[in-house]
C-alpha cells in the first residue's frame, strides 16, 4: 500500500498560529527482551506508562511501531503513543513513516529518550534542540528534516567508563527506585505537555528536586 502523499516537508510550512497540541508521543528504545529495562529503553517505559494511565495498550503495529491507540470517545484529547521497532539507531524510518500515516506535524510529535548528560532522576522538556549525540533523535533530525520538534529528555546519569556498554546496561539496585520515579516523573511531565501544553510543562518540570506525582495518578 503506498503512503499518504502529504509529507513532512509540506507540514513544516504552515503557518505560524496557536500553540501546537501533542497529537504523538514516541517513546525510544530498542525492541527485544535483551533490552528490556535498560538505560537506553527508559523512553519504552515512559509511553508503557501513559498507555497504562490512559487505560490503552500496544496492541497494534503500525508505520514500523508498536502503536496504542486511544479509547473510543478520547480520539480528540489523547496522543497515539508509539515505540519504534527499528532499533533505536533507525528510529527515524519509524517517526518518519508514523508522521504520514497519522498527519501530525513535527510540532505536534513528542520524543521521550535517555540522556546521559543529566543527572539520573532529572527531566527537561524542551521544544526543538540538537541531537546532543544521541544517535536515536539524530536519525530523526534526518528523516524529518527538521530538529523542530518537542522533546523530553530522561537523566540516567554519565557514565564513568564505555557509554554505550552503559546505556544498554540495567539500573542497578541502589538506582532502582530512581529509576522507577524517572519514569513517574516522566510520564508526569509527558501527561503535562499534552493536557496544558509545553510551556507548562517546562515552567513545571524543568527544576531539579520536585517529587513526582505518581501517587496521585491511578
Amino acid at each position: 500500500m503506498s503512503e499518504p502523499t502529504r509529507g513532512i516537508e509540506q507540514a513544516t510550512s504552515a503557518p505560524a498560529g496557536p500553540p501546537a497540541r501533542i497529537r504523538l508521543v514516541v517513546g525510544l528504545g530498542n525492541p527485544g527482551s535483551e533490552y528490556a529495562g535498560t538505560r537506553h529503553n527508559i523512553g519504552f517505559a515512559v509511553v508503557d506508562e501513559l498507555a497504562r494511565r490512559w487505560g490503552t495498550r500496544f496492541g497494534k503495529r503500525q508505520a514500523k511501531s508498536l502503536v496504542a491507540l486511544p479509547r473510543a470517545g478520547e480520539l480528540d484529547g489523547r496522543p497515539v503513543l508509539a515505540k519504534p521497532q527499528t532499533y533505536m539507531n533507525l528510529s527515524g524510518d519509524a517517526v518518519r513513516l508514523l508522521a504520514r500515516g497519522l498527519g501530525p506535524r513535527p510540532e505536534e510529535i513528542l520524543v521521550v529518550y535517555d540522556d546521559i548528560d543529566l543527572p539520573l532522576g532529572r527531566v527537561r522538556v524542551r521544544e526543538r534542540g540538537s541531537a546532543g549525540g544521541h544517535r536515536g533523535v539524530a536519525s530523526i533530525i534526518e528523516r524529518l528534516g527538521t530538529d523542530a520538534f518537542p522533546r523530553l529528555r530522561l537523566g540516567v546519569g554519565r557514565p564513568a567508563g564505555e557509554t554505550v556498554d552503559y546505556v544498554l546496561s540495567r539500573f542497578t539496585v541502589d538506582e532502582q527506585l530512581a529509576a522507577d520515579e524517572l519514569v513517574a516523573r516522566g510520564a508526569d511531565a509527558a501527561a503535562c505537555a499534552v493536557e496544558e501544553g509545553l510551556a507548562a510543562a517546562m515552567n513545571r518540570y524543568n527544576r531539579p528536586g520536585l517529587p513526582s506525582s505518581r501517587t496521585s495518578v491511578p
